[in-house]
């Protein structure tokens, strides 16, 4: 983990086996889930792909945290909403 700026970044590998690193923004546990919001840390921010990436945390059977997509664009789409109230409010309070 590289904290040269003051932020986190992960390293994530996908089902099809290619690393992203991602810069997390924020957690916030909701609906008895923990969700992680990131941006992609190797991309440019001109990319039509780049954005915000919300995951959501889950446990494995030996402890260890791992990241997984939410397939449920209805539970993504009220995630990312309160994703960016989160965010985006406190944005504006500074």
């Amino acid at each position: 983990m590289s904290e040269e700026y003051g932020s986190d970044f992960i390293t994530i590998v996908d089902d099809d086996g290619a690393e992203f690193e991602l810069e997390v923004l924020d957690t916030m546990d909701y609906k008895g889930q923990t969700y992680t919001a990131f941006l992609p840390a190797n991309m440019d921010e001109n990319d039509p792909d780049y954005g915000i990436v919300i995951l959501r945390s889950v446990f494995d059977e030996n402890g260890d945290e791992l990241f997984e997509s939410i397939d449920d664009e209805a539970e993504l789409q009220d995630v990312y909403e309160h994703f960016a109230v989160l965010l985006f409010d406190e944005d504006e309070e500074e």
